[in-house]
């Protein structure tokens, strides 16, 4: 009797890698040592197999949406600490996390200061969204208003502007940190004005939307943004001590 551990037919890896299963081949001996071990219907031993190859191929997938998106794979909120000494409002955190209010094209803003977990959060929204199945974008604000400023240049700007307006989940990080001109405040104005009622935006800055307004070159512009964008939104605040301290090497 061969053992149950014995190496798969050289003929049977050939055909998975022709049916572009082959990744299957890396579980197929523990599964096949199992089902022989526990006389497992040929049916539910199929079944468990290609549930196998569903989660690997969903979970890649996932990972390739959150790459394309611009997110750290390291910040997702399986690793904030929710005994963190930041003061912030739990339950709405675990309301967001469900994405409803990606569902009703509500916005969200992360507000509170200099190493409170803000970015945490908003990226590690962006995992969840990504892992669901949602387009998302992340950008750091100073980059992203520096890159739109370039592609009017380069004439790539109306491509650009519309594919940040048109994911399912806009994040923009660390906005308003610094005056903006007249192009940052008008391609801002453009983002919120076309996602306003079709898209979500998480917004994460150290500033209260109130003070955006005084940042940006043309106040009747940015008046009417922060308005549609402020008025839709859900509030996160955070404050309290650096949220970095709990990363600092032992």
């Amino acid at each position: 009797m061969l053992p149950d551990n014995r190496p798969i037919d050289p003929h049977l890896r050939t055909v998975l890698k022709r049916l572009k299963l082959g990744q299957l081949a890396e579980v197929l001996s523990t599964r096949l040592a199992h089902a022989r071990q526990a006389k497992q219907d040929p049916e539910d031993f199929l079944l468990v197999l290609l549930e196998d190859e569903t989660q690997r191929r969903r979970q890649n997938a996932s990972a390739l949406r959150a790459a394309k998106a611009g997110l750290n794979a390291a910040m997702t909120l399986d690793g904030w600490n929710r005994q963190t000494a930041v003061r912030y409002d739990a339950e709405l955190l675990q309301r967001l996390m469900t994405l409803a209010f990606v569902e009703r094209h509500q916005h969200v803003c992360a507000a509170g200061p200099v190493g409170v977990g803000k970015t945490m959060i908003a990226q590690g929204l962006g995992h969840i969204a990504s892992a669901r199945g949602k387009s998302v974008a992340y950008h750091s604000a100073v980059k992203l208003f520096a890159q739109l400023k370039v592609a009017r240049v380069d004439q790539t700007h109306t491509a650009q502007m519309r594919h940040l307006t048109k994911v399912d989940l806009l994040i923009v990080d660390d906005f308003a940190l610094h005056p903006m001109d007249m192009t940052a405040t008008v391609d801002f104005t453009e983002i919120v004005t076309e996602r306003h009622g079709a898209g979500s935006i998480i917004m994460t800055s150290n500033r209260d939307p109130s003070e955006w307004i005084a940042l940006m070159a043309e106040p009747l512009l940015a008046q009417s943004a922060v308005d549609r964008f402020a008025n839709n939104a859900l509030d996160l605040v955070l404050d309290g001590p650096s949220y970095r301290a709990n990363l600092k090497p032992k």
